[in-house]
């Protein structure tokens, strides 16, 4: 469980973009400011004390200097990311001082909120911050309005599954044993990751894409092909499924995690396979699915209650290493959601 606690300070320490990465980010690309001063809130906003960031891939991509879905983050700003955290001060009504709020609070010990309804969320009282930010939270609702939305799943379909062992990805392996599935294939990166999806979340088969040939495994695990399959990873993973649809497939392009640190980005050799087997390969933004996300975490939290949803944080301590974090994604170092508690 974890937890927040809200004392204010005179100054705060928030981590700025030194830099465009080429790769993983490092301690040229990031600063850390440790002398700024704690704002006070104006008419309509409040002042908050962050307690945990939502580490993501897609903040990888918004500090490159490339269009995006949002802009990029610019040379001496805070590092954009969704956080939790607690009310010290106010002045905004729906914000009261003590309230527990999630939105985009950045890497920073403090944050200015702005009292617009669509800014931050009021968090009830007693729901643990990692499930927040994680099965609860945009991770848990990419998952959810990915597979059910864009991938379909249909009482008996083969589903797989990339980054399977992540926040995401181990959520849509079990959204798809609910939704009926008949074989649901992992991949993820380790031994200990496999075994997590099989014995704790109910794969049928996992592929550690280090030791294994993925493409063998592939066609050993799913013989009549890939009816949908979920992709966070990109690159030689995508082709290797490509290869392997089913007729009529679907294909969710959720992230392209193997590619995001490249500076020559690989598309796929074998989309002609679409083509073959009149499959669909369609991406999406979580962005889009906003108005429906309450009905959508309602149904979630019940299955969470039922333990029909399993799901693990991965927590990183100290602001400091917010980086860290991150690079934990592309080199494979986390299993479930990271946060990291400031």
């Amino acid at each position: 469980m974890l937890c927040l606690t809200g004392r204010v300070t005179d100054t705060y320490r928030r981590i700025l973009l030194a830099a465009r990465p080429r790769g993983l980010v490092d301690d040229t690309t990031l600063s850390i400011d440790d002398s700024a001063t704690v704002p006070e809130p104006a008419e309509g906003q409040a002042l908050v004390k962050v307690g945990y960031l939502s580490i993501d891939p897609t903040i990888r991509t918004w500090m490159d200097d490339a269009p995006g879905y949002l802009p990029p983050i610019g040379i001496g700003e805070v590092v954009r990311s969704g956080g939790i955290g607690e009310v010290v001060a106010s002045r905004a009504d729906n914000l009261p001082v003590g309230a527990t709020v999630f939105g985009m609070l950045g890497w920073q010990e403090y944050a200015l909120a702005d009292g617009a309804e669509s800014a931050m969320t009021v968090v009830p009282p007693g729901i643990d911050p990692g499930v927040v930010l994680g099965v609860l939270g945009v991770t848990g609702m990419t998952a959810y309005f990915g597979l059910k939305d864009i991938g379909r799943p249909r009482p008996g379909d083969t589903v797989v599954v990339s980054g399977a062992a992540g926040a995401t990805g181990s959520v849509v392996g079990q959204l798809a044993r609910i939704e009926g599935a008949g074989t649901i294939v992992g991949i993820a990166g380790s031994a200990d990751k496999c075994a997590w999806l099989v014995d704790g979340l109910g794969f049928d088969h996992a592929i550690d894409y280090r030791t294994e040939d993925v493409p063998a495994r592939i066609r050993e695990t799913c013989p009549k092909g890939i009816d949908v399959f979920f992709d966070n990873v990109g690159g030689d993973i995508l082709d290797a499924c490509l290869a392997n649809l089913a007729m009529h497939a679907r294909v969710v392009l959720c992230g392209a995690i193997s590619q995001y640190n490249e500076e020559r980005p690989v598309g796929p050799r074998n989309y002609l396979q679409l083509i073959v087997k009149r499959a669909r390969m369609e991406g999406f933004l979580i962005l889009d699915y906003l108005d429906r996300f309450p009905t959508a975490q309602v149904e979630m939290a019940g299955w969470v209650m039922e333990g029909k949803i399993q799901h693990r944080e991965h927590v990183v301590s100290g602001l400091e290493h917010a980086g860290d974090a991150l690079n934990l994604l592309f080199s494979g170092g986390n299993t479930g959601k990271v946060v990291v508690a400031v």
